[in-house]
This record gives C-alpha cells, sequence and structure tokens, in this order.
C-alpha cells in the first residue's frame, strides 16, 4: 500500500515532498517563512535533518515549533533579507512556499536564500504565478491581490550562480485540475478556491534551483 507521503507526491509532482527526497538523509534546511506547521511537516519528512525555520511571526502551528526546530528564528519583516544573509552558509536545502510574495523585499530575500546553498545544493520555491494578477477573485486568494499582503507583483527569479532545474510557471497537475474542473461550478457559485481550484487555473507556479558546483 502505497504511504499518505507517496500518494500526495503521485498527485502532485515537483511539490514539497518529491523536492525533500531528493536532498541528502541527514540534511542542512533552511525554511524560509515557516508557519502553518512546516517545522513539524518537513522533521516528518526529514527525521535527521538539521531544520533552521524563520518567519515574522508564529503563525498556525499546531505545535511548539521551537521545541519541533533545530533553530527557529523570528525577526521583522524590513529584516527578513538581512537575517538570512548573517546565517552560517552550507545548507543543503532551501524552502521558500508562498513566502516570497509576502516579502518587503522578495528579491533580496530571495538572493539571500540562494547564497546560503552549498554548491549542487537545491532550492525549492513555489509562489503565484503571473498569470494569477488575472484570475477572478474568490475568498481563499485565487487572484493575486486577493490577499492584501502580497506585495505589488508575483516575485522574478535571480541568478546568484544558480540554474533553474524544474520550472512549472502554472503548475497543473492532472488529478489535481480534474478535480477542480468537478468542483468549478461550485467554486464559482460560491466564489471560494476549493480541492484542485489553484491546478485548474494554474494558479501555482513552482521552481525547483541548484547552486552551480
Amino acid at each position: 500500500m502505497m504511504s499518505k507521503n507517496a500518494v500526495t507526491n503521485f498527485i502532485k509532482p515537483y511539490g514539497l515532498i518529491g523536492f525533500l527526497s531528493k536532498v541528502s538523509d541527514s540534511p542542512r534546511v533552511l525554511d524560509v517563512g515557516c508557519g502553518n506547521n512546516s517545522p513539524k511537516r518537513i522533521k516528518n519528512l526529514l527525521p535527521n535533518c538539521y531544520y533552521v525555520g524563520l518567519d515574522i511571526g508564529d503563525y498556525n502551528q499546531k505545535l511548539s515549533a521551537e521545541s519541533i526546530a533545530d533553530e527557529y528564528v523570528i525577526c521583522k519583516p524590513e529584516d527578513f533579507a538581512s537575517t538570512i544573509a548573517t546565517m552560517d552558509p552550507g545548507f543543503d536545502a532551501v524552502v521558500s512556499s508562498h513566502n516570497l510574495e509576502h516579502c518587503n523585499d522578495g528579491a533580496s530575500t530571495l538572493v539571500a536564500m540562494l547564497e546560503t546553498l552549498n554548491p549542487g545544493a537545491l532550492c525549492y520555491l513555489a509562489f503565484p504565478s503571473e498569470a494569477s494578477v488575472n484570475f477572478p477573485s474568490r475568498t481563499g486568494t485565487l487572484n493575486f491581490f486577493d490577499d492584501e499582503t502580497h506585495t505589488k507583483e508575483p516575485p522574478i527569479i535571480a541568478d546568484c550562480n544558480c540554474r533553474v532545474e524544474i520550472l512549472k510557471p502554472r503548475h497543473r497537475p492532472i488529478f489535481l485540475f480534474i478535480l477542480g474542473l468537478l468542483l468549478e461550478p461550485l467554486s464559482f457559485f460560491f466564489r471560494k478556491v476549493m480541492a484542485g481550484t489553484w491546478s485548474l487555473y494554474g494558479f501555482e507556479t513552482i521552481v525547483w534551483i541548484r547552486k552551480n558546483k
């Protein structure tokens, strides 16, 4: 029987579970914007990792993030990029899932993230697609500007001696796309994002970036 993680990875290829399966067994992981129970989720996937979580607040953590993370850093929004820049380099994986679009300076934050990577290491990015600025407005965020904490435009990928290994500008995994298509009448009627809505519209951009050796 397939595990829950295997099923999730099958349904949503190139997502976070698939990304983390590509890193070493005992990696140093930097999770930028680590709310929504991210420390527990990543530690469950990589129990031997050295986990560093960074955010501007303690958001939606079911358990104490400080007790799960090896390092848990809270800083002011204006200090986000500079805090990352002062961290010791040498991370085997950097994760930023729907965080860059909330940063005061997304470009500087991304540069700082990429500069912490070991040569050959990977960075995972997920953020709203450029096309999302033209999507219909729905509760749960379908149009980029539905969320008032989003910055003025989706983030731009920096260079930083790295190469883009996987790019899905509008990630539309087939099973979630079909689910979104089936639920679209309800989503449209209630003006609410439902399971599969993001995949139907291609709301999410996913990028895997590898640091050059």
